[in-house]
């Protein structure tokens, strides 16, 4: 089932590999459906980060694990738009949106661990021209935040912190576990 076509008033996106997908990913989009008053979330599930080297999942495993995640959330929808955009970049997706949903404002979510590394994405000065980011907590992260580039250069003006339950648990432990009983 895709996005409604309509105009909505705020949409909340939270992308990544979903290598594999969590019950993190799910607190947080749940939290901030009900916080930032989101008419709906889209996973965007993208077929490869750029800043690594490849998914352990396929794409269509990772779709289906969300699926199977988000199912009793009838608010978050599973989308991939890759092919659609023709690009795994962040930018792409969020000018995408933009046009997809004119009189919608976009949230961007990320986790606090992804802000650190924020600066090494594409065009990543120009991404709150097109949504708000909104900035989850993470185990570890939460010194270093303030001190890095990318919150240097956007600023609080631009950057929304959400002060949440710290869920700590990552895509990358939970292959690391799967790997270690395999």
């Amino acid at each position: 089932m895709g996005v409604p076509k309509k105009n909505h008033k705020k949409i909340g996106v939270l992308g990544g590999t979903f290598d594999p997908p969590h019950v993190g990913h799910l607190e947080i989009s749940k939290f901030a459906i009900k916080k930032l008053k989101l008419k709906f979330l889209i996973w965007a599930v993208t077929k490869k980060n750029p800043l690594k080297n490849k998914s352990y999942f396929s794409l269509q495993k990772r779709v289906n694990f969300s699926r199977n995640v988000i199912s009793k959330v009838n608010r978050i929808k599973i989308e991939t738009y890759d092919d659609t955009i023709r690009s795994s970049k962040t930018i792409n997706l969020v000018k995408y949106l933009k046009k997809k949903y004119k009189k919608s404002e976009i949230f961007f979510l990320m986790g606090s661990d992804n802000l650190l590394k924020f600066h090494k994405w594409h065009d990543w000065q120009k991404i709150s021209d097109f949504c708000k980011i909104v900035v989850f907590p993470r185990n570890g992260y939460l010194k270093q935040i303030f001190k890095c580039k990318a919150y240097n250069y956007l600023g609080k003006e631009k950057i929304k912190f959400i002060k949440s339950k710290r869920i700590n648990i990552s895509s990358s432990k939970l292959r690391k576990n799967y790997l270690k009983y395999k």
